[in-house]
């Protein structure tokens, strides 16, 4: 019960990448996205060949008279919506499908820790004891290598609501502070991030989406007002809230000012956010005893 206040509320799975947007939409700039899509094929063979699909498409021992395979098909298009993903074949895909190929086996993957041979009438090996985590780790790794040779901007996200959905990447700097903020000694201010976080980042995030983000870190910076006041100079600290609360990010008035280029949130988020890990520093440093008295 003390730590009640950690621990994360059960949450449904975003859908999946067709079902995030419903009409077509062009693939990030890729060098060579066929190559791409051939490679995730490879991969995929390769992880059902070592078992890593059987916890959802179990085999069927040739001694089970009784036994009925999963029809991959079937369930593939059940859940995806698009019907022909099985057997792989990466030549038909285009990119919203592959995208969302990449999503629906995310969450299918699970490492087997178990396997015993059945040698009789070339049954094959017969997995069990499964377990999720590492195999997702895994497949994001593996996945996240074939998008960035391809030079496709998005990766698998790793955590948050995004988690094992693809999200457009950022550069290394701004991913850096990303990892950074997440990391805040508060558990309730990691949250917050993570929530606005995951609202700009997410595929189909309007500018709505954006606000809502940066009003998120507003709150955080402002129950961080009073650090502020006292590293800060009073003007700085002050210029941090006139920006959300004159240009309609925070509140809705006639005087505040509403038409402003979308891409302002863009800047804005990444400032507060930057700003949110200089606080975070703060803390700790004011946390620690003075070693020099």
């Amino acid at each position: 019960m003390k730590s009640a206040e950690t621990l994360r509320e059960a949450t449904n799975p975003l859908p999946y990448w067709n079902e995030r947007k419903g009409a077509p939409s062009p693939a990030p700039s890729a060098v060579n996205p066929e190559a791409a899509k051939r490679r995730f094929a490879t991969l995929l063979s390769e992880l059902d060949s070592s078992g890593y699909l059987d916890r959802i498409f179990p085999r069927i021992c040739v001694d089970d008279r009784y036994g009925e395979e999963v029809d991959r098909a079937a369930k593939l298009e059940e859940l995806s919506g698009i019907p022909g993903l099985w057997p792989i074949q990466p030549t038909s895909w285009d990119d919203d499908t592959f995208f969302t190929t990449i999503e629906v086996f995310h969450d299918l993957v699970a490492r087997p820790r178990e396997r015993s041979w059945h040698s009789w009438d070339e049954c094959g090996w017969h997995y069990s004891a499964f377990s999720v985590k590492p195999a997702r780790n895994l497949y994001t790794i593996r996945v996240n290598r074939i998008l960035e040779n391809a030079s496709i901007q998005l990766r698998l996200a790793t955590a948050g609501e995004n988690a094992g959905r693809l999200v457009h990447l950022v550069d290394d700097d701004r991913r850096v502070l990303l990892d950074r903020a997440l990391r805040s000694p508060e558990p309730k201010v990691r949250d917050h991030i993570e929530h606005a976080t995951n609202l700009f980042r997410r595929r189909t995030a309007t500018a709505h989406d954006k606000r809502s983000a940066v009003v998120t870190l507003a709150h955080v910076l402002e129950s961080r007002r009073k650090l502020l006041k006292q590293e800060l100079l009073s003007r700085d600290e002050g210029a941090l809230f006139q920006i959300a609360n004159e240009f309609a990010i925070r509140h809705e008035s006639e005087r505040q000012k509403a038409d402003y280029d979308p891409l302002f949130l863009d800047w804005i988020f990444w400032w507060y956010l930057a700003t949110i890990e200089l606080t975070d520093r703060l803390v700790v440093r004011t946390s620690q005893p003075d070693c020099s008295t």
